[in-house]
């Protein structure tokens, strides 16, 4: 390859990535996308000291081969996996119009290691996966693929956005002055990944690659798991008298 063809890769996180979807409200069973009312996916950068939950829209991954955009935000960041795991159990609440109702526990679907690397200046979210084995109904509903990147900016809170889309401006992120001139008064910021250090932080994923190692040079060291050395179970703490398990270790619904 000329030097000229060669990318320059930089480093700025690694560390262990979960995907996982809570199902409609009053839906024990589900059968497809259909059923899913949220996708998040949870990252642990190595060190320890927190994990940052993101809710991702479209309820699934962007399709990488169709380079598709998808819109997402940064629901949780906590200094510890339990206390995301607190946030996705299964909750019962009362409502005045349908009496009381049931929101089922969030379930796994992936468990893996990621790294947040810049691209040419443009940062990258690239991922293997660990667990399941085997992809399959639910791995592909959701866009999981075996591994894959995807460009990962982070939205100016205080540039416009189209009618119907995205967070409603009284919760929208109010950066810190300094982070906020990151932003240079660009739409987006591409290179600082501090930025997802805060709930409500705004974020588009653009599907990139489907071989993230290869085409940048990567080295994503996965390993392979059991339930009892689970990375979900250990650090988020999704044990399976809680959260159902079948989607992470067979890629069924249920």
């Amino acid at each position: 390859m000329a030097k000229s063809d060669r990318r320059e890769t930089e480093i700025l996180e690694r560390g262990d990535i979960f995907f996982l979807f809570r199902p409609r409200v009053e839906e024990e069973g589900p059968e497809g996308l259909d059923d899913v009312q949220r996708f998040f996916v949870a990252l642990r950068p190595e060190g320890g000291g927190k994990v940052r939950l993101l809710t991702v829209g479209r309820k699934r991954l962007p399709d990488v081969a169709e380079h598709e955009r998808q819109w997402g935000f940064v629901a949780m960041v906590a200094g510890s996996g339990q206390a995301i795991e607190r946030e996705l159990r299964a909750v019962d609440y009362e409502t005045k119009t349908r009496g009381e109702r049931h929101e089922p526990a969030a379930r796994p679907a992936g468990e893996g290691v990621y790294a947040i690397s810049l691209e040419d200046g443009q940062m990258h979210l690239s991922y293997v996966l660990e667990l399941p084995d085997k992809s399959s109904e639910v791995q592909k509903a959701l866009e999981i693929r075996r591994e894959a990147s995807f460009a990962l900016s982070v939205k100016n809170p205080e540039r416009g956005q189209p009618s119907g889309a995205g967070l409603a401006p009284k919760e929208k992120q109010d950066y810190p002055d300094k982070l906020q001139r990151e932003f240079k008064g660009r739409r987006f910021e591409q290179k600082d990944v501090r930025l997802l250090d805060f709930e409500n932080a705004e974020f588009m994923l653009v599907g990139a690659r489907g071989d993230p190692q290869k085409a940048y040079d990567l080295d994503l060291d996965a390993e392979q798991e059991t339930y009892q050395r689970a990375d979900i179970v250990r650090d988020l703490r999704m044990t399976k008298s809680r959260h159902p398990i079948e989607p992470l270790f067979e890629g069924r619904w249920r």
